[in-house]
Parts: structure tokens; sequence; C-alpha cells
């Protein structure tokens, strides 16, 4: 590899839009995000949790695949073979809805174009959306394998499908059965029960009476969907509530339709809730479905699969449910059954997609036997060869479900989607399920076959999705390299939707967890901490993000500011401040540059007899590389953030570009090439740092650095180097930025400007301290600005001056005729209360015997280290308002 000639001059400002148009269409050229060009290192493998094909990327897409992208590029720079494999969810019912909603808008539903012509047009919709999709990774900087893209109804995941479909059916593990199920009239499918979201709604409860046929009695009972009494096939009691023991057999008169329909007995019914009596309608409840399977009730449908009644709805038939419900309210009123009304707050099934108020109806399904796959997943998270889910306590929220796990609904009515392997034989009515299209019945060999209708739900497919998009079934060689992958990244909310389904069908199929570690993030809320909903108009696009602020600044905040599992409120002045730590790299860079020139890598030297301020930043970048390494391995990018901030914005900028300007500007040569090699190693290393967060910026400046290679995104990154550490280097730079601050602290406070010279007078406690303090003088010379500087052990303090006591040292700075002398006595007396307030804490804190017995060792002595500094501090303080005033 050839060292890259250095291009020392920058623009004077960062043009985001031109660096990230350049750079991602150089990545994407030079194929640098590839997998596979390392045959002999570890593999790092993620595939990108697929977004629905339905229209853009949000907010929370961003911060998902952001978080995907820092693991990806970290661990490409360490060395790893990484695989981060993109592709998208065809997402049935949530694309069919957008495509026939668009239809509608032209007068047309999919029935007028008919199964072939409409699934054209959903493909359309599709391509189109893919594409954005592409646009949007690449807008915000991914670096993406798309060689290896992959889409759910592709050809080879359609056969990983069928396997499974067909090998589960086998197994005995798929079956058709009819079922009270999730029904979503507007859609016009079947649901699961976690695609059901759950609202609190104001209701009514309707309390009815029932006579009996012979007029012996009645029994009271009350319903949240007086619609559905239509559908009752008996009434309920407790078998031992002496209220209704002389009633049970006997048969009461359904109002309205003047059915009969028998009152039983069953231990369902609680004998203390309400009057103790329940109406029970096998088609439209699933508790009603199975008491009625118990005492073999008829199963009466009310209403069709647009939640119209039908004929067994008797005078209601082609109305609404809804407006069945007012009419028939309105005529068990009038005959007398109408007892009374109660407001009632209750919980009412909504789908997920079309938000339309789910109805429990009986309906043949094709479902998934949960128990048995959830028992290996169950038995491999107890064994501790299950995964790691991080924040830990989502273990919990996902064994919870998977031990009370109910069968998965998997078929819907659909025709986008995957479908359905199963053929109808017309002759002999059996069904033949098989891993290629039927041709002739298994049963009788008949011809006369029709494919099932329905579609697959799309978590069946996605479920597959760590091993299917790698070749499975097939014995392909990305699946033997690349899997199983390494992380999951996604949000909390679809842990059961998703994780677990994964889970499930990883072990069953290729008897490995599909990931070994699953990182829970939380959601992206607004500044006041709402959920982003489209009726709140508070969602924010990622693109208007990245066209004010660069993605540089988008990715750095959204991947900083929250830990694993929690929200996090998405602020525009946050933003805003990414911006500004980006422009402050740019320009610490831009200064290095124009004092590198002619300085190539071969030429950087860190072996020479380094100063302070030089030893000091190699330490603290030691510390930095060591802890933000441990910290994206813990995947704590809030705190990798921080730390990265405060290196870079005060550590390097602040203080050692400040420093190096001595030597830069200096005349000694062998000082200012030394100074040369520090500033450009320690800006490649800091650009290496930052790059996953800021991959853009950071390829732009490293660019102009002196370097070897063709982009960053391959360059090694940074490790601790032994002979980088320097404990005392830390205690003198730690002593001389004390001493800084302090003098330019007095100058803020007496209005004295930086530009005014002043005289130093300094009082080291010991001949070490005036040991480092006078081979650093020109440090505290420039950036003190003194006329004058005096460090001696002996000195005597001056009668009129302003005083700082720092650790190890007092500073006095003799400003007479600058300053009220009594105003100097004011602030030392302030300073010594405050003083006295921190002696008075920690001495308040050590003496707390809870405190003692539970803080660690390093902790109490860290705590007497402090209480002894201010001690130390609050004397000197003492003594120098005892000289003023005498």
């Amino acid at each position: 590899m050839t060292e890259t000639k250095l291009q020392t001059e920058m623009p004077t400002t960062y043009d985001p839009k031109e660096a990230e148009r350049k750079w991602y269409d150089y990545w994407i050229k030079n194929e640098f995000f590839k997998a596979g060009n390392r045959p002999d290192a570890e593999t790092y493998t993620i595939v990108i949790p697929p977004p629905n094909v339905t229209g853009m990327l949000h907010i929370g897409h961003a911060l998902d695949f952001t978080l995907q992208d820092i693991l990806i590029r970290t661990k490409r720079m360490q060395g790893f073979d990484t695989l981060w494999l993109p592709g998208s969810d065809h997402a049935g019912i949530a694309t069919q809805t957008r495509v026939e909603q668009k239809l509608r808008e032209q007068g047309q539903t999919r029935y007028d174009l008919g199964r072939e012509k409409f699934l054209e047009k959903v493909w359309e919709w599709k391509e189109l959306y893919a594409d954005t999709i592409r646009e949007q990774w690449a807008k915000m900087g991914f670096s993406l394998d798309y060689s290896r893209e992959r889409f759910t109804l592709d050809e080879g995941l359609s056969q990983a499908v069928r396997e499974v479909f067909v090998s589960l059916f086998e197994k005995g593990l798929i079956y058709r059965g009819n079922y009270i199920i999730n029904w979503d009239p507007a859609a016009r499918t079947a649901l699961s029960d976690i695609e059901v979201e759950y609202k609190e709604v104001q209701g009514a409860l309707y309390h009815l009476k029932y006579e009996t046929t012979d007029g012996s009695g009645s029994i009271v009972v009350a319903t949240t969907r007086p619609e559905t009494m239509l559908g009752d096939t008996a009434v309920a009691v407790h078998p031992k509530d002496e209220r209704y023991k002389h009633l049970i057999g006997k048969s009461l008169l359904l109002p309205i339709v003047n059915r009969e329909i028998p009152i039983i007995a069953d231990d369902y019914v609680e004998k203390e809730f309400g009057s103790g009596a329940v109406k029970i309608t096998p088609a439209h409840d699933p508790n009603d479905f199975e008491v009625g399977k118990r005492h073999n009730l008829p199963q009466i449908l009310v209403m069709d699969e647009t939640g119209t009644m039908n004929a067994n709805a008797g005078p209601y038939q082609g109305q609404d449910r809804f407006e069945c419900r007012k009419q028939i309210v309105a005529d068990l009123k009038e005959q007398g059954v109408l007892i009374k009304i109660e407001e009632h707050v209750h919980q009412v099934g909504h789908s997920e997609r079309s938000g339309a108020v789910i109805e429990p109806y009986l309906s043949t399904q094709w479902f998934v036997k949960m128990q048995p796959l959830a028992d290996q997943a169950i038995e491999a998270q107890k064994s501790g060869k299950g995964v790691n889910f991080v924040p830990d306590r989502f273990e919990k929220t996902y064994l919870n479900w998977i031990e009370n796990v109910r069968d998965w609904c998997i078929s819907r009515q659909l025709w986008w989607g995957h479908r359905i392997p199963a053929w109808h034989c017309a002759d002999c009515g059996q069904i033949t399920v098989a891993r290629e299209d039927a041709t002739a019945c298994s049963h009788c060999q008949s011809a006369n076959l029709n494919q099932d209708n329905d579609v697959l739900d799309t978590w069946f497919s996605s479920a597959l999705w760590p091993f299917s998009t790698l070749g499975w079934p097939n014995d392909s060689e990305d699946m033997k390299r690349f899997y199983p992958t390494s992380v999951l990244v996604t949000g909390y909310d679809i842990i059961y939707f998703w994780v677990a389904r994964m889970i499930f069908q990883g072990l069953e199929f290729t008897d490995q967890i599909p990931f070994k570690d699953v990182l829970m993030h939380g959601l992206v809320r607004d500044s006041e901490g709402r959920k982003m909903s489209k009726s709140l108009g508070n969602g924010v696009d990622p693109l208007e993000v990245i066209e004010k602020y660069g993605a540089d600044a988008m990715r750095y905040m959204i991947s900083t500011s929250s830990t694993p599992g929690q929200d996090l409120r998405f602020r525009w002045e946050r933003v805003e401040q990414a911006r500004n730590f980006a422009n402050k790299i740019w320009n610490a860079s831009r200064f290095a540059l124009m004092n590198l020139e002619g300085v190539n890598a071969a030429d950087i030297d860190l072996t020479g007899s380094l100063g302070t301020a030089d030893r000091w930043i190699l330490h603290r970048l030691n510390e930095t590389v060591r802890d933000v390494t441990r910290l994206i391995d813990s995947y704590e990018f809030g705190e990798t953030g921080r730390l990265l901030y405060n290196f870079i914005w005060d550590d390097l900028c602040d203080w050692y570009i400040e420093f190096s300007k001595l030597s830069l500007y200096g005349t000694d040569a062998a000082a200012k090439k030394q100074t040369q090699s520090v500033l450009a190693y320690v800006l490649d290393q800091t650009q290496r740092l930052i790059h996953p967060f800021m991959p853009f910026i950071s390829e732009e400046i490293w660019q102009h650095l002196p370097h070897v290679g063709d982009t960053i995104t391959l360059a090694a990154w940074p490790t601790e180097n032994v002979a980088f550490e320097a404990p005392d280097a830390i205690r003198e730079m730690e002593l001389l930025m004390e001493a800084i601050r302090s003098v330019r602290n007095i100058r803020a406070e007496v209005n004295v400007p930086m530009s005014k010279k002043v005289e130093l007078l300094i009082k080291p406690a010991s001949a070490e301290t005036q040991d480092i303090l006078s081979k650093n003088e020109e440090y505290l010379k420039r950036f003190c600005n003194t006329s004058l500087l005096e460090i001696d052990l002996t000195m005597t303090a001056p009668d009129k001056a302003m005083t700082s006591i720092i650790t190890g040292a007092e500073l006095y700075l003799p400003l007479a005729g600058l300053i009220d002398f009594t105003q100097e006595l004011a602030r030392l007396d302030k300073e010594l209360q405050s003083l006295h307030g921190e002696v008075e804490r920690i001495e308040k804190k050590l003496g707390n015997e809870g405190f003692v017995a539970k803080a660690p060792a390093k902790v109490i002595e860290e705590e007497k280290a402090k209480l002894a500094d201010y001690a130390d501090k609050r004397d000197k303080v003492i003594a120098r308002l005892a000289e003023l005033k005498a």
C-alpha cells in the first residue's frame, strides 16, 4: 500500500453536501463495503432489519441503522471480515393497503384489476420505494454490501419460506382450523395477536334481560357489543351459583330473532362479576368459542368480512356493525329488554396497520403450533446458549412472552405476499402441501387443484431473515461463513413480532441462535417526549436534518443521545451542537495542516524527546482509545460520544493545539518537527475514532493528513500504545492548566483583558512542583501573558495582589491600581466560604457510617484526598486573608 501525497490546503469551511456525495460514490465504486475480502479474518455480520417498502425511512430508521453502521465500521477497521447485508420487506398488509388506497383515489379497487394486474401495481410500488430507500441509505452514509441486497419476496427467500412451511407442516406444527381470530374488517384479513393494538376507549355496558321460554324467570346479562347478541347460542352461569341452579337446563328466548337458547353451567363464569351470568357468542368471542366447544354449541356468524351484518342478523342485515349497534340498542329499549346502560372505559383492539376496530371472528385459517418451538428457545436461554439481550432486562420480557405463547395465525386474506403452498383438491376435498407447485393431488392423484388464495403473514418470512438472506436452505458459502450473525439491532417494540420468532426459527432450522447479541434501543420521540405521529405532525424526516446540518451531525446527535433500551428526544438544538462539533474538528485540522507542510507519514516520529504537552496528549489519546473501544463493544454509544467530544474539543483543540503553537511558531527546528509528528499522529488517530460516527468529515480530513492507504474506512482501528503511558505528564499538565485557568479567572473577575500583560508570582508548595513549573514556564508566560514570571519556594506574598490557591501552589497577581483592594478581600472571603462548605460536605460524607460501610475503598480514599486538598487550600486562603488584613 502506497503513501498518499499530503494535501495541506483545506477550504475555510466544511461543505457537507459536497463531501457526502463525493465520498459515498468513492466508497461504493471501490467496493470498500463488500464482504469476503478478508478470507482469513474473523467475521462480523449484521443483517439489516428490513424496512417496509411502504414509503420513506423515518428518524427511527435513522437511529437503528446508524447504530449498526457504527458497529460495522468499527469492526471493519479492527480487521474483521464484515458483512452488513441490506434488504427490505414486502410488508404484506401495509403495502397492499397503501396501493389499494392509491387505487381508490383513482376510483378503482383491487377486484376491478384482478389478482395478477393488482400484483403488477404493487411490484411497481415496491421498485419505486426500494430505490427511494437505497437513496436514503446513501445519504446517511451507511456502509452496506449492496451486492448481497435481499427482498423478502426474492426467489431465494421464497424457496426458504416454502421449505419452512412444508417442513413445519410435515412435523405437525402447521395446521388448518376453524377458530376465533382477530379480524381486520378494513383490510379484510386475519391478524395475529401481536398485530393488535389495544386502546382505552370510552364505551358502554349494556344490561339485557332474557326471559325463560316457560315464563319461570329471567336472566340479566351485560355486554359491550350488543350487536353480537344476535349470534348468542347460550347463556352461561357458574354451576355452584345458587341464584341460577334452578334455571340450568332451561331455555331462554333470544330477543329480536326469537331463537331459543339454553342456560348452561360452566366454570368459566365468575359468580362475583356482574350478574353472574354471561351471554355466549361462540363465533364472535374467543372465550365464548372455548365454552361453545365444551358444550357443543352452534357457531353463528352475524356479520361478514367487511363488518357488515349478514343474513343471520335478521332485520339488521346489510347494516354496518356500529350502525347496527345503535339500532339494536334502540329496539331493545323499546321492547323492554334493555335494563340500563352504564358508562364503561375498556380496552378495544385496533388493527396495527389499518387502524380499524378488530372483530373477534370465527374463520378457517392456517396456524403454527408455537409451544414446541418456544420450548427449544426457553431451553437455550436458560441453559446459557441463548442470545445476550442488551440491556439484559429485556431477557425477562422475552421469556415472559414465549413462556405464555399462543398459536400463531399465519394466513392472511391478501394478494401481496408469499402465497401459501397448499392446493385444495376439488374432487376429494383434501389438501396437498408441497415444496414445488402441485400438479396432482397427493391423496387421489386428481389434477383438479386450486392453490390456497391466502398469503403468509409478513412476519413468517421475516422470521427467516438472518439465514434466508445468506442462502439457506442451500449450503451456500455465505451461510457457512457469516451465520450465525453477530448482533441484531432493533427497537424494543418488536421483540414479540420479530425477535422471538427469528430465534424460534433459527433454532428449529439451523440448530443455532440467529445472532449472539440483541441490542434493544428505544423510540425517537419529539422534544416534549411524545411519540412521533402523522396526527401530531411532529415527525422528523432524516433527509431534512441532513439538508440543514449534514449527515455527520445527524448521525452523531442521534447515536449519542440515549442509552440502550431508552427512548430519546429529538432536539434540533442538539443537531446544531453536533454540527458545531464537526466544525470544531474541521477548524482544528485545518490549522494543523497549515503547519504540516512537507510532512509525510514516513516522517512521523514519536520516539524523540517529547515535551510535557506532547506526552500528555499521547497519554490522553491512549485513555480515549481504550475507553472508546470498550464502550462501543458494550453498545454504550452515548458515553462514547461524550468521551470523544471531551477529548477532541477540550484536550486536543482547546489545550494541545494551543500549546503546540509555541514550538510550531518557534525557532527550535527539532522541537517543531517533534510537535508536527505528535499533531499529525493524534489527528490521524482521532479521525479514526470519530469515523464510525462521522464518516464523511473524517474521510475528508484523513485524506488531507499524512497517511498510508486508500480510505479511512479500511484504516486500522487505533490501539493502546504502552510507550505513550505518562501519568507524570498528566499531573504536570493538570498543574499547568489549573494555573492558567486561575489566572484567566482572576483577569475575568477584575476585568483585565488577556491582551494586557500582568506580573505573575508563584509560590510552589514543594521543590517538585517548582521543577514542573520552571521547566514549563514558557507555557505560563504565553498563556498567562506575563510581563514578569517568578517561581520561588521562599516567596513572600505581596501586600496588594490578587491571590489564587491551586493544588500545590499559590498564585499572586500584583495588580495595584487595577483593582479595588477591598474587592480582593471580599473575593478571598467568598472563596473561603466555598472551601469551608466543601470541607464540611466531605467530612459529613466520611462521617456517615452507611456511606463508609458500602462505598469501595478506592472511593473512600479519593474522598479523603479531596478533603485534604480542600483543607490545605482553605488554610492558605485563611493565611492570605490574615496577611492582607494585617
